[in-house]
């Protein structure tokens, strides 16, 4: 750990809702107060989990926690969402999920019944993904404190191959694959939070997507980069990417699916549904002669049955993306300010 950084100085700044969600706040609150105190290679790595050096083995390890409200929504729930997006977290990697931890952070008067419908969840999802839930805590906060229940998780994971999947290796030329349709987590969320009803129920695209990656690297597919869509969702993630790799990306707006209901939503409630979070969609980073075959390979998943070619990386050394619509006409996307959608995950 590296402290010989001075604090910074006196300021009126306290933490504000959206600082701990994708887009610029975040990137802000862990670039000037967070990143400057804590400095080693595994987090100067900037991705979604460490991959570590271990006798005889590379793992993975990674953390995340969650505080969506409400605690289930149309597709999932709380329990299922950390189990997943731990073991997401840890294929972007390009690890294979072994081991997660569980905290729970439980508020006075949460029902018990609640509880342990949120515990079978996660003991399903555990088994659905192959990994074991081997340790965990709980904490217990006076009523009004916790909004009912909290979930912290971290999983570890062995890396089985000797690639190196990160920013850092995508090429000029490289085809950005998307595995499905965007925007429905977020959405389902917002629907159910606030009591909206559409003509076509809102699902939530909460799954896991540990196989179709494992499929890819076991075909010896030379994947250069991973990254699921979470908080922020595609465009937030395209451009953190392209920061960090410091390229240029050129998107078909033609070729990302948003289905009907989500579209409707995203125009009613005046949200972008490329900012939209997802909790079972992906990018894939992968050379062009290498396209076909990954494409091949993650449509027969059912999560990724859905997947196209969005776009190219074109060069290196200028790091924007750039949207192209229907019409030919170009759109940059950039991080936001703060997050359309807090507490979705």
């Amino acid at each position: 750990m590296n402290i010989d950084c001075p604090l910074p100085a006196d300021t009126e700044d306290t933490i504000r809702l959206g600082h701990g969600s994708g887009g610029e706040l975040s990137q802000n609150l862990f670039r000037d107060y967070i990143h400057p105190y804590i400095k080693n290679p595994w987090l100067d790595q900037l991705h979604d989990g460490a991959r570590l050096p271990f006798t005889g083995a590379r793992l993975a390890f990674t953390t995340d926690s969650f505080v969506v409200s409400p605690l289930f929504f149309p597709g999932g729930d709380i329990g299922e969402l950390a189990v997943y997006g731990t073991v997401n977290d840890l294929a972007m990697s390009g690890a294979r999920p072994m081991y997660l931890s569980c905290s729970l952070i439980l508020e006075e008067g949460l029902p018990l019944k609640t509880l342990a419908k949120v515990m079978a969840s996660m003991g399903r999802a555990a088994v659905q993904t192959g990994v074991q839930l081997v340790t965990g805590d709980t904490k217990v906060v006076e009523r009004g404190k916790g909004d009912g229940l909290y979930i912290n998780t971290a999983g570890v994971g062995v890396v089985e191959h000797e690639w190196e999947i990160a920013a850092a290796t995508i090429c000029p030329g490289d085809r950005i694959l998307l595995s499905g349709d965007i925007g429905r987590h977020g959405m389902a969320v917002m629907a159910s939070r606030e009591g909206l009803a559409f003509d076509t129920p809102l699902q939530s695209d909460c799954a896991p997507l540990h196989e179709p990656v494992h499929d890819l690297l076991q075909a010896g597919i030379r994947v250069h980069c991973l990254r699921d869509l979470t908080r922020g969702g595609l465009a937030t993630a395209l451009v953190e990417l392209a920061r960090a790799r410091g390229a240029s990306f050129l998107l078909r707006e033609s070729e990302v699916q948003i289905c009907e209901s989500v579209e409707g939503a995203c125009e009613l409630l005046g949200l972008d549904p490329f900012y939209v979070a997802n909790e079972g969609r992906f990018v894939v980073f992968v050379a062009p002669e290498e396209e076909p075959a990954a494409l091949e390979i993650l449509r027969r998943h059912t999560v990724s049955a859905g997947s196209r070619t969005i776009g190219l990386v074109t060069e290196v050394g200028r790091p924007d993306v750039i949207l192209t619509n229907f019409l030919g006409c170009e759109r940059l996307l950039d991080l936001l300010p703060g997050e359309q959608l807090p507490r979705i995950c």
